[in-house]
């Protein structure tokens, strides 16, 4: 059973953990929506199955269905991963899903925001706003609902008091627009069992989350953060790279350290193609996809399990580039790439695929 608990994870004792501690294991959610993935999301489908069984080789992986996909991602997937009926209207459970805070004492719980689909830009999405308790019942896990619309992909933590996040995302009016900058940063701290909030200013350049910082940055260990980086200063994304850098360099943890900034290549230019846009049903309240939209494709979209890396390939000139990066920033674990384009045409990556439940 999952109760709903009346207080903060905070005044409780707990804390969001960073990415880079234990998993018991990890959630994503099955693809199917028409007007976002092409061709009945059959592609899409193939690629997260690929993300999965890579992640499954690391630490377990629950599949998310709705009952009319049951069979068809049973058929896909391999037995050692579990898939359970759970109804959703898409398939980012990052954001959908539970933020899973720990105590020192053996307990998890998991923090429940409320979810509006990116600022209303995919309709209907009353489905994916009963996800995360249902995750949390199936874990047996008390709830947190947190009054803050907020998606998991727009924070991350170094697990010792430190979050980061973007102004771009957290400070849109199109989430919380009546809450200040101020407000936001106390409810971070109070549901994440967090000390400080570092701000980059944008995010990766036409990223239609409105700049989800685990597409830009991420935490490789305290102290050190890997930042998607564009050296064509032609390239829209080079500016913002250089605006979180300077932020970065500018910036202390809730430590008192300075950061580390290791700078990941910037896949592409990647654009969508021809074929790629007919694939998909338009639905009227949705974003149409038109050939030669920019992709917000990054490296730093990957998922970081017990003893594996999972990051994307993208492209053939940076894919060898970024897995040596990785490599050197992760030496204890594997590092393993999966074709994610199919992925990346729905708006996101593998970190945005995937939700992992961390060890008591």
């Amino acid at each position: 059973m999952s109760a709903t608990i009346d207080s903060t994870p905070a005044a409780d004792g707990y804390r969001m953990p960073a990415e880079f501690e234990p998993h018991d294991g990890c959630w994503m959610a099955w693809p199917k929506r028409p007007d976002n993935w092409r061709l009945d999301a059959g592609p899409a489908q193939a690629a997260y199955a690929a993300v999965a069984e890579a992640i499954a080789a690391s630490e377990p992986v629950t599949m998310a269905v709705s009952d009319a996909q049951f069979e068809r991602a049973r058929s896909l997937l391999s037995p050692s991963i579990q898939v359970v009926e759970v109804s959703t209207d898409d398939a980012w459970i990052r954001d959908t899903g539970p933020t899973f805070v720990i105590d020192g004492a053996g307990g998890r719980r998991g923090v429940d925001w409320h979810f509006n689909a990116w600022g209303g830009i995919y309709s209907p999405w009353e489905r994916d706003e009963r996800v995360a308790a249902k995750v949390l019942e199936m874990e047996e896990a008390d709830r947190y609902r947190a009054p803050l619309v907020l998606e998991g992909g727009s924070i991350h933590v170094d697990g010792e008091g430190t979050v980061l996040t973007t102004e771009e995302c957290l400070l849109n009016r199109n989430r919380n627009p009546e809450l200040g900058r101020g407000q936001i940063e106390r409810l971070l701290r109070e549901y994440l069992g967090a000390e400080k909030i570092v701000w980059l200013g944008p995010g990766v350049y036409d990223d239609e989350t409105d700049g989800h910082v685990d597409n830009l940055a991420c935490f490789a260990r305290p102290g050190v953060v890997l930042l998607s980086w564009a050296e064509d200063e032609s390239d829209p994304q080079a500016g913002i790279s250089r605006d979180a850098l300077a932020r970065l360099e500018a910036a202390t943890d809730a430590r008192g350290r300075s950061f580390e900034v290791v700078r990941l290549p910037s896949p592409g230019p990647l654009e969508t193609r021809a074929e790629e846009a007919a694939g998909v049903v338009p639905r009227e309240g949705t974003l149409p996809r038109r050939a030669g939209d920019r992709l917000a494709a990054s490296y730093a979209n990957f998922y970081l399990g017990n003893s594996r890396l999972v990051m994307p390939l993208l492209d053939e000139r940076h894919d060898d580039e970024a897995a040596a990066i990785l490599q050197s920033c992760f030496p204890e674990r594997e590092v393993v790439g999966a074709p994610s384009r199919e992925i990346l045409l729905g708006g996101g990556n593998i970190h945005c695929i995937t939700q992992q439940v961390p060890s008591r």
